[in-house]
Formats: C-alpha cells, structure tokens, sequence
C-alpha cells in the first residue's frame, strides 16, 4: 500500500515526531479493521507509546513476534546473539532463552535451528504470557536459573539472554517511549548496568553442557568489565560486535571448572 507524503494521517504523525512517519502510517491503516480503530490506534501512537506494541507485534528477524501492551520490544541489535548462536549450536540442541520478554530471541533460534529443546523464562508474567504465545517450548516464570527445570542442569547447549544493562541512573535519560512504556525490570541492569549480567554469567557453567556455550548483549563500555566476570567464572570467552546492527555481546563456552559462582537475586 503506497501512502500519501501530505496526507492528515501522515502530518499528524510527523508532528508527534514519528520520523518514518509514510511507514508507520500505512502499517496503522493496514492494522485498523474500522475508522474508529483507526483514530485509537493512531492516538495510543501520538501519546507516544511505541508502534509495536499499538500494532500487537514486532519484527524480529523476519518473523512477527507477538507484542502485548507494557511488554520490551525487540530491538534490531538483539540479532547479533542470534547470528552468533546459530554458528555455534549443534545439531539438535537444548536451547534456553533467559529474560526473554516477548520471545523473540527464542522464536528465531526455534526457527533457524534444530531444536532438540527450547525453554524460555522471564521475571515479568506479562512477558511470560507473551511469550508463550510466541514460542513453540517451555515458558517459565522467575527469577533467572531459579525459574528453570532442575533437569537441564549441565545439558544446555545454547544459553542466551538479553538482560538488562543500562545503568539505574541512565534510565531516566532513554526514550520516552521505553522508559515509560516498558517494564523498569527489563531496562534496568544495576548501578554500573552490570548486576543482572554477572548474575547470569556467574550462574552459567552449573547450566551449560560441556560444549556448551553462553550469548549475552551489552555494550561496548560493559564488554571489557564482563568478559572478565566470565573468565572468572572458569569460562573461555570473547567479545564479539557488529557495526551495522551496532551491537556488542560476549560469547563464552565451558572452559574449566571455575570458582563457585555466588549465588545472585536479579532484583
């Protein structure tokens, strides 16, 4: 559907500040079934709540993933850690996905892998009911490895998450629209962004299988700080980034026995 550059739909957009505002006015008409769900959807988007969740679904690597109202939307960097998994998991893997919000990391390994296994677990039940709309595998509720089935301790070959990591006090500083329509839980890493991390990497070789390995977002600041945190915890590991996504993770794989990890609340 091709959309007039001057039409009132389309100005009232850009004048919310909706820079692809053409784009986002022809995803609103094809999304509204009457001109009343129309002019709702349009002034959910105008006070600024993001487009994905007004829609009910976000892009993720070619697939529509399910987005209610409050949940995280994906964002396009999040792919590295797919692209990195996908290299690195063997055939017929045991696949978990923590703090997985919507799911869409999730779908996308379920989509692009031969999935042996495929759990999912986030603290936020409105992510989990999400989430489980969105994934063909297990969705859990809580806190990190405690939301896990003990019985994956040890077998689990892809282990990715997309926690938290910007600083408590830069919060206040993002987008309105995360920062007022996203969970404070999935934006919110800590002081320094690093406390949910560390908990996630230090907690990892109880989790991974021998060849296993563990995927997590950050940025490029955080990366040197975590990378030692995960040799620390007997991990082999490295940064990894992409500048056309503009993003940073570190990828680690069992290498050694490590100290005992501490035992860490995400809270």
């Amino acid at each position: 559907m091709s959309i007039d550059t001057d039409t009132p739909l389309v100005r009232r957009l850009r004048a919310a500040g909706c820079v692809f505002a053409e784009d986002e006015a022809r995803l609103l008409l094809e999304a509204a079934t009457t001109p009343a769900a129309l002019d709702t959807l349009v002034a959910r988007r105008v006070a600024g709540e993001p487009l994905e969740q007004v829609l009910g679904w976000a892009e993720f690597r070619g697939l529509r993933i399910h987005l209610d109202p409050g949940v995280f939307v994906p964002r396009r960097r999040t792919q590295l850690l797919v692209d990195q998994a996908v290299r690195l998991a063997p055939h017929g893997a045991v696949a978990v996905d923590l703090c997985c919000g919507s799911g869409a990391v999730g779908a996308a390994l379920a989509a692009e892998l031969d999935l042996a296994e495929l759990h999912a677990a986030d603290l936020d039940p409105a992510a989990v009911r999400c989430a489980r709309r969105n994934l063909p595998g297990h969705v859990h509720e809580g806190d990190l490895y405690d939301a896990l089935p003990q019985q994956l301790r040890g077998r689990v070959d892809i282990l990715v998450a997309n926690v938290p990591y910007v600083p408590t006090g830069a919060v206040g500083l993002m987008p309105p629209e995360a920062r007022l329509h996203e969970p404070r839980l999935a934006l919110d890493g800590g002081t320094d962004g690093l406390h949910i991390a560390r908990c996630f990497v230090t907690g990892a070789p109880a989790w991974l299988a021998p060849d296993g390995h563990l995927l997590v977002e950050t940025s490029e600041r955080q990366a040197p700080h975590l990378l030692r945190t995960a040799t620390d915890a007997g991990l082999t590991a490295r940064v990894v980034t992409s500048d056309d996504l503009d993003a940073t993770a570190i990828v680690a794989s069992r290498g050694g026995p490590g100290r005992t990890p501490p035992r860490c609340a995400s809270g």
